[in-house]
């Protein structure tokens, strides 16, 4: 079992070259309105973001994406360099592999190394139990830990998960254990408000959408089975809709994080506009590596960074976290999904005001 968690980390980079096919996101109905007549100057848009005693230089984090194979060790060291470099956050991959042999802890805490003061996240899943999942937060000394929810990948595997009803309860033993936040998320198929209803009462407070639109791991999944019929699931959340779900439900009294998609600093300007604190990308910054290396990579998010500070200004916000209130207006399928399950939850069908 150790070796084929192993295998899988190094067949999922290898199927994500031929596999990764963004689609949409419900941001391509999100149109942030442009302000002629800025009210700040350059030198007063603030971009940083702060997690607990951490402050980046942008609201933005490498989300998962690798470990747990020996192949894996220099991708996640370049990784980690680029997130020091630019100053961001940064996730490992799911660190199961490494929890079950200690020969590929090395994978995963090359990250701390080459990044010691950064903010990093730990990755297990919903099936671990709480004193597997501490273990991997101080594997790499972690600010915080990523819990995934990924059953639609675990029944697509043929030897995935097929049990299910203790991830809640693991979940909620691992929000009382934790001495860090514990971030649940979705791995590409979205966040609902049913499910949200149901972590926050176990105490979850930190949730990050992982909605549909980015990899698609359910092709990944059933080409690394050789299913002989390729499934055509058209399944999941678009990012943009599941962040109407949960914020109907969370208003201010959660923290949402955006990933699933994230292709452009505009898209990254629509998710926060739509209520995200932070946004992961994970899909377009591996593709972006691959074909362009560390440098860059690094070169791409300190383009973002320098956009999304274009973005603030010509709509006449001060900061990423003000662009919630942005005029915005949102149309096509997101206007009606919003319109069926979330409702009006911030107004912005058509907002007239904003705030510097």
């Amino acid at each position: 079992m150790n070796n084929q968690r192993s295998q899988r980390k190094l067949e999922h980079i290898q199927l994500f070259k031929e596999e990764y096919n963004p689609h949409y996101t419900g941001f391509e109905d999100v149109h942030l309105i442009h302000q002629a007549l800025p009210v700040n100057d350059w030198d007063e848009i603030d971009t940083t973001w702060c997690f607990l005693d951490k402050i980046c230089k942008a609201p933005l984090f490498i989300t998962a994406i690798t470990g747990g194979h020996p192949a894996s060790e220099k991708i996640n060291r370049d990784l980690a360099l680029v997130a020091a470099e630019t100053g961001i956050g940064l996730a490992v991959g799911s660190q199961h592999a490494a929890l079950y042999n200690e020969e590929l802890v090395k994978t995963y805490q090359v990250i701390r190394t080459e990044n010691p003061e950064g903010l990093v996240f730990a990755n297990v899943g919903a099936g671990v139990s709480w004193d597997l999942a501490l273990k991997a937060i101080e594997m790499i000394g972690a600010q915080g830990v990523q819990v995934h929810l990924n059953a639609t990948q675990e029944l697509m595997m043929p030897e995935g998960d097929r049990k299910f009803t203790q991830w809640l309860n693991n979940i909620e033993q691992l929000v009382k254990k934790s001495w860090v936040p514990v971030i649940v998320k979705e791995t590409g198929c979205g966040l609902s408000r049913e499910t949200v209803l149901r972590l926050k009462e176990v105490g979850v407070e930190y949730f990050d959408v992982g909605g549909s639109g980015g990899t698609d791991f359910l092709a990944i999944e059933a080409r690394r089975a050789q299913l002989p019929v390729r499934l055509q699931l058209s399944w999941g959340l678009p990012t943009a809709w599941a962040l109407l779900e949960c914020l109907a439900v969370c208003g201010n009294q959660g923290h949402l994080w955006a990933s699933g998609g994230i292709l452009t600093p505009l898209d990254w300007a629509k998710a926060l506009a739509l209520g995200a604190e932070a946004v992961g990308v994970a899909g377009h910054f591996l593709k972006t590596y691959l074909d362009n290396g560390l440098e860059g990579l690094a070169n791409e998010i300190k383009e973002w960074q320098r956009q999304l500070k274009i973005i603030c200004l010509l709509t006449g916000v001060s900061s990423p976290a003000h662009l919630k209130a942005a005029a915005k207006v949102i149309t096509g399928k997101t206007a009606e999904w919003q319109k069926l399950r979330a409702g009006d939850v911030y107004g912005c069908k058509a907002i007239s005001s904003f705030h510097a």
